[in-house]
């Protein structure tokens, strides 16, 4: 008699006329592995082994890393896009005018090294004695003059201006561009 599985406690014989309901010679199916016969096994432990941990249904795995789903990248709105990285190496130069009631500011920044290139304001003492008013359509101008000569002395000839969320490039901030423009730096 032929075994096809034995052990010191269990040993199933191989034969035709064989009771057993796990040893039947038709398989079911074509696969290979449904020719084998099928064993059911049942394993005991005694109680006083060591508990086994019993994994519900919630519970995951968690790993060191893992790859972000598309799901939690929309779950972090501050993730910066691609223009917003590059922009800065792209356009390096950006024009910064702030406008008071008293006088008008304007300068330009290296955007990656926070230096500033240029600086002119109606409140410098060479503009603030000369200029009947320091915030009108004439200051702006002498403004947008002076950044352009600075920024020329400094080997800048272009340079770009980022409104800010609800502002119009309008009124006196739309001369002080016109004038650099005009003054032969490009805006890009």
């Amino acid at each position: 008699m032929d075994c096809i599985y034995s052990s010191s406690s269990i040993s199933i014989p191989l034969s035709s006329h064989s009771t057993h309901p796990s040893c039947q010679l038709k398989p079911n199916s074509l696969s290979w592995s449904a020719s084998l016969p099928k064993l059911h096994l049942s394993v005991t432990t005694p109680a006083s082994s060591f508990p086994i941990p019993i994994r519900h249904k919630d519970s995951t795995v968690s790993a060191a890393w893992t790859r972000r789903s598309r799901g939690e990248l929309a779950k972090r709105p501050n993730r910066k896009s691609w223009k917003q990285r590059t922009d800065m190496y792209m356009r390096p130069f950006l024009l910064n005018v702030f406008f008071s009631k008293r006088f008008i500011h304007a300068k330009v920044m290296h955007r990656n090294t926070s230096k500033v290139v240029s600086v002119a304001s109606t409140n410098a003492k060479d503009l603030r004695y000369t200029l009947p008013s320091l915030t009108d359509g004439n200051a702006c101008k002498v403004i947008g003059k002076l950044i352009a000569e600075r920024s020329m002395e400094a080997d800048v000839f272009a340079m770009s201006y980022e409104p800010q969320k609800n502002e119009r490039i309008e009124g006196k901030l739309g001369i002080v561009i016109d004038t650099i423009k005009e003054s032969g730096i490009i805006f890009y």
